[in-house]
């Protein structure tokens, strides 16, 4: 499979074959991140927080922030002043995104559902939310109060019924979080933020900590992207908390065909490059005319953007590139093979195409739905699955934070009914005494019976 490369993006060729599902796993362009590697600098931050709990935060603060804060707990007049003090379009823009994120996910909902089995025997599925959530927000390259949106708005909409966010303290900002991040959870009504980041946040939320009359209680699940040090952490944490998936760089891919238009490409693939230089940019196409067309957008498009040197990086890394194929066909192989976190169709039958895809956690349907609408406004959630693991999970929603419980009610005539069946199976698994709690209860039934 050759490679060249231009001078924005790298060339995979992929025409003239249509490879399998493990050659195109093999051959794709993918970011490496060895979270196995960052375990051994985050365990000992993580058995720090532990031990010692805020204390060990403060020092964290000031080691990977370069800020201590004047409190962990963001005091609710600090939370309030933000929004008090946003900008007049940001504050609206932030409404709208909230109000369009709760209309779809309200309707995400679950409802409880009972089986009659038999009379007598019923099985209902109950949906409970989980007990308590902590909210991660990231705060490094750009300020994120989108994720604000995306972690809360899911979890309120599930009924968890205690919920904090926590985010990296800001040097220039008192040693508080980002004030835009603030008033977003000011808008949700959010008044448990902790101003703490990284594989430390996490850790404090697994655990729980106390900072004088102040008591921040250990969370079941904690949910929202971050950089490897959160990824690691997480991992390290999982079983003693759930989390919602191990984030990496974030990823678009664009599948096209001659009819889609290269600056609208490019200009999405420059969109996601800006993230940071591991951000993967991937477009497949059929067209060879459309590669090249993008290709000399992106030139002009990465020496414009105000993070030249990022966006650069990212589209000339070994996880972005342009990928030639046979025809649409072919793209769909490879676009479900990849399994993106964005995918964008840019096509003729953009519909039908998007209708074909498998794998993805999230697809944007023809030219006038670019990924940051989905990012901000669209109403979906922006909080996805990365690295390819799109083929085997999803992106938060309310059933992140919610648990299906089984419910049984059965009565004396309805296990007398499959009583025998119950023995007979576990004597076949040499288990009698699981056979034993029914023949305590109906000593006459038989096995088989």
């Amino acid at each position: 499979m050759p490679e060249t490369s231009t001078a924005a993006i790298p060339r995979l060729d992929l025409r003239g074959r249509r490879p399998g599902l493990r050659e195109l796993r093999a051959a794709l362009p993918r970011a490496e991140l060895d979270v196995d590697a960052a375990l051994a600098a985050v365990r000992p931050v993580v058995e720090d927080v532990r031990d010692r709990g805020a204390a060990a935060l403060y020092d964290a603060a000031e080691r990977f922030d370069g800020v201590v804060p004047p409190s962990l707990r963001v005091p609710a007049e600090v939370v309030e002043s933000a929004l008090d003090t946003l900008d007049p379009v940001v504050r609206a823009a932030l409404a709208e995104a909230i109000r369009r994120a709760r209309l779809v996910h309200a309707d995400q909902r679950r409802t409880d559902a009972t089986t009659r089995v038999v009379d007598g025997g019923t099985v209902t599925e109950r949906w409970v939310p989980v007990d308590r959530v902590g909210l991660y927000v990231p705060g490094g390259r750009a300020v994120y109060p989108s994720s604000v949106v995306m972690n809360v708005v899911p979890a309120q909409e599930a009924g968890v019924p205690s919920l904090a966010v926590a985010s990296p303290p800001q040097r220039d900002h008192g040693g508080w979080p980002h004030p835009t991040v603030l008033a977003a959870c000011a808008l949700l009504g959010v008044d448990e933020v902790y101003a703490v980041g990284g594989a430390q946040a996490v850790a404090a939320f697994a655990y729980g900590f106390e900072e004088g009359d102040a008591v921040c209680e250990p969370v079941a699940l904690v949910t929202g992207p971050g950089n490897i040090y959160v990824t690691a952490a997480k991992r390290l944490l999982k079983g003693l908390i759930g989390i919602d998936a191990e984030a990496g760089p974030t990823e678009i891919a664009v599948l096209a065909d001659a009819t889609a238009d290269a600056e609208h490409v490019a200009s999405d693939l420059v969109s996601q490059a800006e993230h940071d230089p591991l951000a993967a940019a991937v477009l497949v196409t059929d067209s060879p005319e459309l590669a090249e067309a993008v290709e000399a957008a992106l030139e002009r498009r990465v020496a414009a953007t105000k993070h030249t040197e990022r966006v650069a990086e990212a589209l000339r890394g070994r996880q972005s590139a342009v990928v030639l194929v046979d025809d649409v066909e072919v793209g769909l192989d490879v676009v479900n093979a990849y399994a993106a976190e964005h995918l964008e169709i840019h096509t003729a039958d953009a519909a039908d195409v998007a209708a074909r895809v498998r794998n993805a956690g999230a697809v944007f349907v023809g030219t006038w739905a670019p990924v940051s609408l989905g990012d901000y406004c669209a109403g979906s959630n922006h909080v996805l699955p990365t690295g390819g693991c799109a083929c085997h999970s999803s992106g938060l929603s309310v059933q992140s934070f919610l648990r299906g419980i089984h419910v049984v009610e059965y009565d004396e005539a309805a296990l007398r009914e499959v009583g025998g069946h119950v023995v007979s199976l576990a004597r076949a698994e040499d288990l009698p005494a699981h056979g034993e709690a029914v023949l305590a209860r109906v000593p006459e039934v038989e096995p088989g019976v």
